[in-house]
């Protein structure tokens, strides 16, 4: 079984292209590729390799959420539209994962809003299996600025991520390298809790969960984006408001 795999893979060598293509066509707006040993810096048991042992690259996709749910002032229906989103972007992750597995390889699609709850400085905290938005800027989809945001050039902070890890040795991106924070506070003063004030040491989060979240039906719901909302570069660079 073993000889069978290798002699498929020497078969279908996958490009970063193809990837990007298949990715693009399944419905992604953009897919971008890191290599998994640049995620050292990760905690231990959120790495890509633990997750899949064998991991050399992660591909990760972007879906992007309509502009009309940023403008609105309209917290519940923003989190239908993201959860529709991320509903849509972890169909086309398990869609490459599956169409990886018949070139040969394995892959494991890691969703987003998946993970486990960890014990954190007293708390429980939910981590995500991996930090998609570090993926993202490791892919080189943008740059995490300073409201914690993953922000890309042409789609701003409105992109929703998921992510395929495999042993497919792929070439990666390289990451984007602007700064588009620069002196503006913007966000800082935006936010009602006070949770970006020690940037970039340390974000703020059982600050933003005081305003972010709120009990609605036995559901805890977002309350408060006015970190991504407020930001100038929202929809993307050459599209500031």
């Amino acid at each position: 079984m073993k000889q069978r795999n290798v002699s498929d893979k020497m078969a279908n060598r996958l490009s970063s292209e193809a990837v990007k293509q298949y990715g693009l066509s399944a419905g992604a707006s953009i897919v971008g590729i890191a290599v998994s040993k640049d995620f050292g810096s990760a905690p231990e048991g959120f790495k890509p390799t633990d997750i899949l042992a064998e991991c050399l690259s992660v591909i990760v996709l972007g879906v992007l959420v309509s502009q009309e749910a940023i403008l609105k002032d309209d917290p519940v229906g923003f989190i239908d539209v993201r959860n529709a989103v991320n509903k849509e972007s972890n169909n086309i992750a398990k869609d490459i994962e599956k169409w990886i597995k018949g070139q040969g390889y394995k892959s494991k699609a890691v969703a987003g809003m998946s993970g486990r709850w960890v014990e954190r400085n007293g708390r429980k905290e939910q981590n995500g299996l991996i930090s998609l938005k570090h993926a993202a800027e490791l892919a080189g989809l943008g740059v995490i600025g300073r409201n914690y945001l993953l922000t890309n050039p042409q789609y701003g902070n409105l992109l929703w991520f998921s992510a395929i890890l495999t042993d497919a040795d792929l070439v990666p991106d390289k990451k984007v390298d602007f700064n588009f924070c620069k002196d503006c506070n913007i966000c800082v003063k935006s936010c009602p809790s006070g949770a970006l004030n020690d940037y970039p040491v340390l974000f703020g989060r059982k600050k933003c969960d005081t305003t972010m979240f709120k009990p609605v039906n036995k559901k805890w719901e977002i309350m408060c984006f006015l970190c991504r909302k407020s930001c100038p570069y929202r929809f993307g660079i050459d599209k500031k408001k």
